[in-house]
């Protein structure tokens, strides 16, 4: 499938696109919370597109590995001022939640895309999303953030994973939801050890047999700083060679804080593999 359906967009799959991260929280685990005031927020999210994102991803709950559930009300204050803001942006807005709420809301403000973590498994997640047109991104996940990386364990992490999605494919689709509006993500750090993760990765390609393109998010990860043994905002090179592994493996949209430089190496690549470029 070359073509995604999002919200009024159609994005074109034929390269990799670029996801830039906006997380307005206070606790996230790769920025500290640096773009939690929402001006700060809507800054960043232009300089993204401006360095050349191909699409946002608004996160307002943290889910890295311990978080605890977010109340629903805190969450959309923190989206709602965010959304509004960039209601005009040239790319299409992602939102990075699983409660159908705020699922309804972020659409009626404009979003193109909800990316759930859960997989829409949460009661009346799927009724608010079936109606509108906007991209569904659903993921893999063990357990829930804050007991995910309590030994997740797999007797084949790949087939597991592709056997999770595949069903949550065909639950959204019997009820409705158009192929060219699903996307998949294997979910690298979600419910997975360090060897778990490099092991989804080399054998992405496998993910394809569900006919769904690839999203994955790698950026700055703890298997990104297992194998360097550096921190969080130190591993952006590491990150961008692990996005270009993903492009070369088939993931058709890298999930990026390191935007600009994800985008360079993409050109390069994109280059060398095209004789005609």
């Amino acid at each position: 499938m070359t073509i995604l359906r999002c919200g009024r967009y159609e994005l074109d799959l034929r390269r990799p696109l670029v996801m830039g991260i906006v997380n307005i929280t206070p606790d996230s685990f790769s920025d500290g919370g640096k773009n939690f005031d929402p001006a700060a927020a809507v800054q960043h999210a232009h300089r993204l597109v401006e360095e050349g994102a191909d699409l946002l991803d608004l996160g307002a709950e943290s889910t890295r590995p311990g978080a605890t559930a977010l109340p629903l009300e805190e969450e959309w204050s923190r989206l709602h001022p965010v959304l509004e803001a960039l209601r005009d942006i040239p790319v299409p807005i992602s939102v990075d939640t699983y409660k159908p709420e705020v699922m309804r809301a972020a659409l009626g403000l404009g979003a193109s895309m909800i990316n759930d973590v859960y997989g829409f498994r949460f009661d009346g997640a799927i009724e608010a999303v079936v109606e509108n047109d906007c991209a569904l991104c659903i993921m893999h996940m063990q357990r829930d953030p804050r007991t995910m990386q309590a030994a997740p364990q797999y007797d084949d992490v790949v087939s597991e994973v592709t056997a999770f999605l595949s069903e949550r494919a065909m639950v959204l689709t019997e009820a409705g939801v158009d192929l060219t509006r699903l996307l998949i993500d294997p979910g690298f750090g979600f419910g997975k050890t360090v060897v778990q993760n490099y092991g989804l990765l080399r054998r992405l390609e496998e993910l394809q047999s569900i006919g769904l393109p690839v999203l994955v998010g790698l950026s700055r990860k703890n298997m990104i700083g297992a194998i360097t043994g550096k921190p969080v905002a130190e591993r952006s090179s590491a990150s961008v060679f692990a996005a270009i592994e993903a492009a070369r493996r088939g993931a058709r949209i890298l999930r990026v804080h390191d935007v600009a430089e994800t985008v360079d190496a993409l050109k390069v690549w994109q280059a060398i593999n095209n004789e005609n470029h």
